[in-house]
């Protein structure tokens, strides 16, 4: 009876999953996936859509798209983590030349449009496990471990 109940009671932490990505599209297909891993996920379609949500309730990571009109993904980004600084986020883009940026901005990780989900689903299940001492040396530009998956459409490659 106990391994019951403590079966339950650990299939019911889910963590929470902030997506923002304009395109709706995008936004079910990864957010499907997502809840079929489990995962409890709130989208955005916004960046100040993001935030509010950000700032209404806890999140503990956030896939985030780069080109959104009004707000973009790099003022989200700020707004997002100088209200919570360990804030584990993923940058996921069709925009090029973005490594240098996300790693001086101190992202977890930056994966490159079209998303492979097996290396999405792990790249997030690292950074949910990541020690708030690593994401403080990301930060600060020390030596940590960064994920970078680039595009592999040919004519992004071109």
């Amino acid at each position: 009876m106990t391994q019951n109940i403590r079966k339950t009671s650990l299939r019911t932490i889910q963590n929470t999953i902030l997506l923002v990505d304009d395109d709706p599209s995008v936004r079910e297909m990864i957010g499907r996936v997502l809840v079929a891993e489990g995962y409890r996920v709130r989208s955005a379609s916004t960046g100040m859509e993001a935030v509010e949500i950000a700032a209404a309730e806890p999140i503990d990571l956030v896939l985030l798209d780069l080109n959104m009109p009004g707000q973009g993904g790099w003022e989200t980004f700020e707004k997002l983590t100088s209200k919570d600084p360990l804030l584990a986020v993923i940058i996921i883009t069709a925009r090029p030349n973005q490594l240098f940026t996300s790693i001086g901005a101190g992202v977890g990780a930056l994966l490159e449009k079209p998303l492979d989900f097996p290396i999405l689903l792990r790249t997030m299940s690292v950074l949910l496990k990541e020690s708030a001492d690593s994401r403080l040396e990301r930060i600060a530009g020390f030596k940590a471990e960064f994920h970078y998956v680039p595009s592999t459409r040919k004519d992004h490659l071109e």
